[in-house]
């Protein structure tokens, strides 16, 4: 069965999506694994990175994406569920010609709304029914098809983010060293270890990944420190360290382009996702 990672941190704009779908392609590309990204974020950035917005629209529009799933799970008549898991997963995705093996089950704006009702949804018969198990029940059977499963999850730890969870062997926090970015690191690690209890099945803390780096800021060299220095708080924190840059930020355009290193970048950029992937291969493993 697949090893499913969930991607969180609880503050937006930290290259959450970005280090998802490079970590990804470069599993199935450079590693040759085959992989699996689901989109759980209602941005529904990962989604149009990797098949575009034209695309997404028409997935959208005919009710394949995630938010039907979790749609029909708060419905109590199951005649009227409309969820199709074949025509929502979406193989040999990326706007690289070189990736191979990468799948995608894609998010939608419209999961903003399902999230606040999902508390409420129908028990079923016997109770068997858990607004954290939908995810779950409809994946499970194609997980064995997968060597990785990689999950981004919104910036928050609600019931869509749980779903994710429920599923994960471990998880990464990606996060820019400043101090708003980091603040709720701590928050994240107790509240999934609380979650892991509670189902009884360990959901680990691979590690964090630094985003955005900085080297000639004080805050940002400063912050880092602090990260690797204090494991009583924080997690193990990758060596990898993504820089910001502008052609990694230009690669959540969907263009059509040849290999993975075009598009994250020559001067470095591509070598330290690759070196970020390594790592968290073998946190994994060990």
């Amino acid at each position: 069965m697949a090893t499913v990672i969930c991607t969180i941190n609880l503050k937006g704009g930290v290259g959450k999506t970005t280090t998802t779908v490079a970590v990804g392609e470069i599993m199935a590309q450079a590693f040759r694994k085959r992989v699996l990204i689901i989109d759980l974020d209602p941005q529904t950035n990962a989604t149009t990175m990797l098949i575009g917005e034209e695309k997404w629209e028409e997935l959208n529009k005919n009710g394949n994406t995630l938010a039907q799933l979790f749609q029909d799970a708060l419905n109590e008549d199951p005649a009227s569920y409309r969820f199709n898991f074949e025509k929502t997963l979406q193989c040999g995705v990326s706007n690289v010609r070189d990736v191979q093996n990468l799948d995608l089950i894609p998010s939608s704006l419209d999961l903003i709304d399902v999230q606040d009702r999902l508390a409420a949804m129908p028990s079923g018969r016997f109770y068997t029914n858990s607004p954290t198990e939908v995810l779950r029940r409809a994946v499970k059977p194609v997980l064995d098809n997968y060597d990785y499963v990689l999950i981004d999850c919104p910036p928050n730890l609600g019931l869509i983010t749980l779903n994710g969870l429920r599923i994960a062997n471990g998880y990464i926090i990606p996060t820019i060293p400043d101090v708003l970015s980091t603040y709720g690191i701590p928050q994240i690690v107790t509240r999934i270890k609380g979650f892991s209890e509670s189902i009884g099945e360990p959901v680990e803390p691979y590690g964090i990944v630094v985003t955005k780096y900085q080297s000639n800021s004080s805050l940002h060299n400063r912050t880092l420190k602090q990260l690797r220095d204090d494991r009583a708080k924080y997690p193990h924190v990758f060596s990898a360290v993504v820089p910001q840059a502008n052609q990694i930020a230009e690669s959540a355009e969907f263009t059509p382009i040849g290999t993975l290193r075009q598009k994250y970048g020559y001067a470095g950029q591509y070598d330290v996702f690759h070196a970020l992937t390594s790592e968290i291969l073998k946190a994994v493993e060990q």
